[in-house]
This record gives structure tokens, sequence and C-alpha cells, in this order.
């Protein structure tokens, strides 16, 4: 017999509200992937690279001329440079990239303090490493990071702060004060950060995205963690990449060798073509925010209260008016009953009892045809 190493973990909730939607026919806005088809140019450039046999082992660190693209792009985003070579590691997925770097800088009884509501795999991760969770709660409705509970709970075992902006679930974003109260809280300390980033082109209203990377004593700290599976539309794919320091890049591979050793070589070569185009991503967060503003015109018609999400592809929906039932409990019924399946936010919290707001996500990436059927049964409600 195996003794668990994760006594707590189950199957994940992305994982129950899929199956269950699929049982039920249900039209599913849980799980965070698109209902519509990758970029044909991208799509092609990839079976272009399988013709040329680009079929082996990438390098290890990744595909150079994506590296050099990928340095580039965030040069022109952030107007900071990184060094391909030393400091940008192509990962097979930003899960890989979060997982590798908790695990290459987290030791026995480390603390490592998270914001939740949050991704799930953050957790397991730590614990996996014998690391030890401090959470900060972000409060409905607004989840904005609280400071002071940060600068309290920060003590001589904290060796990691994980956050994530914009914020899955909540899609609250972080602002320009908000990096420079950490990077003040930081200073002098030994603390390292990870920064999920993986939505930093899914930002509304005019918002910047601020990035871990344009904070010069923060970056020197930092993991920053990118996904172009978000950005492009191929979550499948399970291809991403992290920034860091040429000495934190440096522990990060010995693990990142060890997990995948190398990420899948034709999709690498793709995307280094398809980022010579900066048209093919500039232009993301007005995709979104067009899809974010018409799910809400919808939603407006409905007995669901909200407020428009400041970034990701999630928006948050409150059922206080309709059901009394916990989230979980609630998000099941409306799968069943009323065939939309969304995810509910107490799984995302250590203790679910934390999490009392009667509050769902709801996955808006899909045609608009596909929003408007849900919503015309949400609307019964």
């Amino acid at each position: 017999m195996i003794t668990t190493k994760l006594p707590k973990v189950g199957t994940t909730i992305f994982t129950v509200m899929s199956a269950l939607a699929q049982k039920h026919n249900a039209i599913n806005l849980s799980q965070g992937f698109p209902d519509f088809r990758v970029n044909e140019n991208l799509v092609k450039e990839v079976t272009k690279a399988m013709n040329n046999n680009f079929n082996q082992y990438a390098p290890m660190a990744g595909f150079m001329p994506l590296r050099e693209q990928i340095a580039q792009k965030i040069e022109k985003m952030y107007g900071i440079s990184s060094n391909p070579d030393t400091e940008i590691t192509v990962v097979s997925g930003a899960s890989e990239g979060i997982f590798a770097a908790i695990a290459a800088t987290v030791r026995e009884n480390d603390e490592v303090i998270i914001f939740e509501p949050a991704y799930d795999l953050y957790v397991p991760a730590i614990e996996l490493q014998g690391g030890i969770v401090r959470h900060i709660s972000l409060s409905a409705p607004s989840f904005r990071p609280d400071f002071e509970q940060l600068k309290r709970l920060i003590s001589p075992k904290t060796r990691l702060i994980i956050f994530n902006t914009p914020h899955n679930p909540t899609g609250t974003t972080w602002t320009t004060e908000d990096l420079e109260t950490l990077d003040s809280l930081l200073e002098g300390s030994r603390i390292l950060v990870i920064s999920d980033e993986v939505y930093e082109h899914l930002i509304f209203d005019n918002q910047k995205h601020q990035s871990v990377l344009s904070y010069p004593n923060l970056k020197e700290r930092s993991f920053a963690v990118f996904s172009f599976g978000k950005t492009f539309h191929a979550t499948g794919w399970k291809v991403g990449y992290v920034i860091a320091p040429q000495k934190l890049t440096a522990e990060l591979r010995k693990i990142h060798q060890y997990i995948t050793f190398s990420t899948v070589t034709p999709i690498q070569v793709a995307l280094a073509e398809f980022l010579k185009n900066e048209e093919n991503y500039i232009h993301l967060a007005d995709f979104y925010q067009e899809k974010r503003d018409y799910l809400c015109k919808l939603l407006a018609q409905t007995n669901f209260g909200f407020t428009p999400t400041q970034g990701t592809y999630f928006q948050l929906v409150d059922y206080s008016k309709i059901s009394d039932q916990k989230d979980t409990d609630f998000a099941i019924w409306l799968t069943k009953n009323i065939g939309v399946a969304s995810i509910p936010i107490s799984p995302f919290y250590q203790n679910e009892n934390n999490n009392s707001a009667k509050i769902l996500r709801l996955c808006f990436a899909k045609n608009n045809e596909t929003l408007e059927k849900a919503v015309e049964k949400l609307s019964k409600l």
C-alpha cells in the first residue's frame, strides 16, 4: 500500500464540473477553454514545422528563435531586456513553470504566502516540497490584496510569495500601487516571488497590465510565468515560458529538465514565426472585452448580480437573489437542472468555510451563440 503525499487532494473542481457538463449535456462555461478555432495561420505554421522535420527534441531551455522572439515581445511591452540564453525558459504549460519554480526554491518547513481564492496548483506543489502555506483571503466583492495582512504574515521563515494578475478566478488586476507596495515590503529581504501572469493580454477598460518585470527590484527576485495557450486560444498545446534572473533560471532548469526535458518542438517553431507579427497579440484585450461586454449585456436580463471583470476570460456572478445553497451545491444543481456548468469559488480557498459568498465563475471565451444559449437558460431563474 502507498501513503498519499497529498491527503487533501482529490479530483480538481475543473475536472468534476466538466465531466458533469458532459454527462448532462450542459453548456460548459466552467473550465477555461475557448470553443472557437485557433488562428489558421498559426495552425499552418505548426503543420509547416512538422513537414520541415522539426519533430525531434527541442533544446531543454527552448527553441532559441522562440526565446529570442519572447525577448523582443517583452521589451516591446514592458520596456525591459531579457537574455534569451540565460533568463528565458520555454516550459510545457505555465503550470509546469510554476511547479518547477516552487520545486526549485521551497524546502522543508519554508513558508509560502499565497492570495486566495488561488489557482489550485499552488498549494499541492508547495506541500509536495514540504513547504507550509500561509494564505491571505481576498474578500468579495472587490477581492483586493490586503498588504497589512501580508506584512503581518512575513516572517524569517517566508521563502516565497505567489500572486496572480489578472487574477483567476476573480478577474481582478493588481495596480501600480500594489506592485510598488509589494516592492517596498520585500526590500532588504531574501524572499522570492512567483508572478503568475498567464492572462497578461486579457485586461480591459484601457488598463495596462502590471508585470513584475517592470519593477527592477522585484524582477531580480521573481519568476514571471506566461502562457501561449491562454494567449492564442490553444490551451491543449500546453506551452508557456518563465522569465527569471540568471541564477533563478539555472535552478528552474534543473527541475524542468527532469519533468519534461523539452516542450513540443513543432509548436515552438510555429510560435517563433507567429510572434514576429505583433498584430497577432496586441488586440487580444479588445477581442475579449467585446465578449465580456456581450456576456454582461445578456446577464443584465437575469437575476444574477455582477461587476464586469477587470481581466481574464472569467466573469463572476452573484446568485444570492436566486438561491441560499452553498456554491458547490448550486453549481451542481445548475448543471443538472438548468443545463449550464460553472465553477464555484469556494474550492479555490484552502478552507472552503472561509468563503460564504454566493458566487460562481463563468468562462466567456466562447462563441456568442454559446453565450446566448447559456444565458437564455440562466434567465429562467
